[in-house]
């Protein structure tokens, strides 16, 4: 018997997004002191997390002036970068966060 392999349906997605409701998002943010870039990344991620996580989410925003050692640890190489811990998988986005629809797909909360 053959298998064919189903092409997600939008009502799979939304299955989807329904179990991931409940979901905490674990976040950290990277960032160089108060660079503007800097400032507009942390304002970008509190509002989405405040819009699409509210009550969901744990932003930890690290210096990596002040923290390097976690940087080194976590490979950091630009800054601003934005670390999804989990859910799984774990994602990176780096910038300023200023394309809503891209870090909606970065965090899953968005389809392809």
């Amino acid at each position: 018997m053959k298998q064919t392999r189903r092409k997600k349906t939008s009502i799979d997605w939304e299955e989807q997004a329904y179990k991931r409701k409940d979901e905490k998002y674990v976040l950290r943010l990277y960032v160089t002191g108060q660079t503007p870039k800097s400032v507009r990344a942390i304002a970008n991620i509190k509002a989405i997390c405040e819009e699409y996580l509210k009550g969901r989410y744990d932003l930890q925003v690290i210096d990596i002036y002040q923290r390097p050692a976690l940087a080194q640890d976590e490979q950091i190489l630009a800054a601003p970068t934005l670390i999804k811990k989990l859910p799984l998988p774990l994602r990176r986005l780096v910038g300023d966060l200023s394309k809503t629809e891209h870090v909606l797909l970065g965090l899953d909360l968005r389809e392809k």
